[in-house]
């Protein structure tokens, strides 16, 4: 099956920075309010709202989070439908585990396919039937339709 426009490795990578300021930065007001100081070097309660930001965001906003809507891309199920919690759960989760028990060279072979890839799909988005893209879903196409039909009448 292809991907229609699919983002590559750059465009990805630069989302993913992203997202981890905009979560870091929020992650670490948080924790200087709670603690009084900024704990970021230790596990705490705060890293399951940074899980929780990965998984709930794309499920409610159409596949994207604040680093991929900020690049013009988004996570997309193979067969069109929105994403789930259960997809999000398996291309985060269980991606992450399998992440961690390669100590990582899983997640270099999953950039490498992301770079090399004629479909850019990475191994977290094998496991969860996705790919990143630059088409908006069919929502926002709808909307943005509907404005240009408004613009004309």
């Amino acid at each position: 099956m292809s991907t229609p426009s699919p983002a590559g490795f750059w465009i990805r990578l630069v989302a993913s920075i992203v997202d981890s300021i905009a979560v870091g930065a929020v992650l670490a007001l948080l924790s200087a309010a709670i603690y009084g100081e900024f704990v970021l070097d230790e596990y705490t309660p705060l890293d399951l709202l940074n899980l929780l930001y990965f998984l709930i965001l794309p499920v409610v906003w159409y596949g994207y989070t604040l680093g991929k809507r900020a690049m013009g891309i988004r996570i997309a199920r193979l067969d069109g439908e929105k994403v789930t919690i259960g997809t999000m759960l398996l291309r985060q989760l269980v991606a992450g585990i399998v992440y961690a028990l390669t100590l990582g060279l899983a997640a270099l072979v999953s950039a490498i396919m992301v770079g090399v890839r004629e479909d850019k799909r990475s191994m977290h988005d094998f496991m969860a039937n996705t790919y990143v893209t630059y088409e908006k879903p069919d929502a926002l196409k709808q909307d943005s339709q509907s404005n240009e039909q408004e613009e004309l009448a």
